[in-house]
């Protein structure tokens, strides 16, 4: 049996799609223990997970998604880690693929596939046109694509929760600073969902802001 991987899902009224997600987890018949973290959801997006067997974390208060993500870290058991969207769904044999990569070379502590776009069924043909999507598979900065070794956070600290979006880049790049190697595969582990409320849509001009922010402190590391 493979070691134990902790799949941590932030996530705030997620009825909707939860549930797809986490059988897709599932699915993959590896040894998981699956983390939600409820951020004060207002339907039953926690007794859906709890339903499927999953941990169910709450915060009592609202704190965003990026904590929620801290939230899980702290309570993971496993030796690897991986972020997963509640609207998103995993492909068929993806995460023996990443754990795979990931164990083979002692040398990297994480390992990052792509993601691809699709269009959820439920939206309008009005709102895919407002909505486009990349026709190719993407590298993941994503939540699906990055299995991570869980004693990374032990040396570079936990994701930045002064930010909504763009933490990983900022993690990323601490792994960088401080010598963690990443190891890049040409492959799609997970599908990205476009709905009419995603995180990124709705937060874009933050999300923005934090992306400029987090460039310009790599640029100055960098020198």
């Amino acid at each position: 049996m493979n070691d134990l991987i902790s799949v941590i899902i932030p996530v705030k009224n997620g009825s909707n799609y939860i549930e797809e997600a986490i059988k897709g987890i599932l699915s993959q018949k590896m040894n998981t223990e699956i983390l939600v973290v409820d951020d004060c959801s207002e339907d039953n997006t926690k007794e859906i997970a709890k339903n499927l067997g999953c941990t169910v974390l709450s915060h009592e208060t609202p704190k965003g998604q990026v904590a929620g993500k801290n939230t899980g870290i702290k309570s993971a058991n496993g030796k690897f880690v991986l972020f997963h969207d509640h609207d998103d769904i995993m492909k068929e044999g993806a995460l023996k693929r990443l754990y795979d990569e990931l164990t083979s070379d002692n040398s990297f502590y994480a390992v990052k596939a792509k993601v691809q776009d699709w269009y959820s069924p439920d939206l309008s043909e009005e709102e895919k046109k407002n909505s486009p999507i990349k026709a190719e598979p993407y590298w993941g900065l994503f939540t699906g694509a990055i299995l991570i070794k869980k004693e990374v956070f032990d040396t570079i600290g936990y994701l930045n929760e002064t930010v909504k979006t763009g933490e990983i880049i900022e993690w990323e790049n601490k792994m960088e600073l401080n010598g963690f190697k990443i190891k890049k595969i040409d492959f799609v582990s997970t599908q990205r969902r476009v709905h009419s409320s995603n995180f990124g849509k709705t937060n874009r001009t933050t999300e923005f802001q934090n992306y400029a922010s987090i460039l310009r402190e790599k640029l100055k590391n960098r020198k």
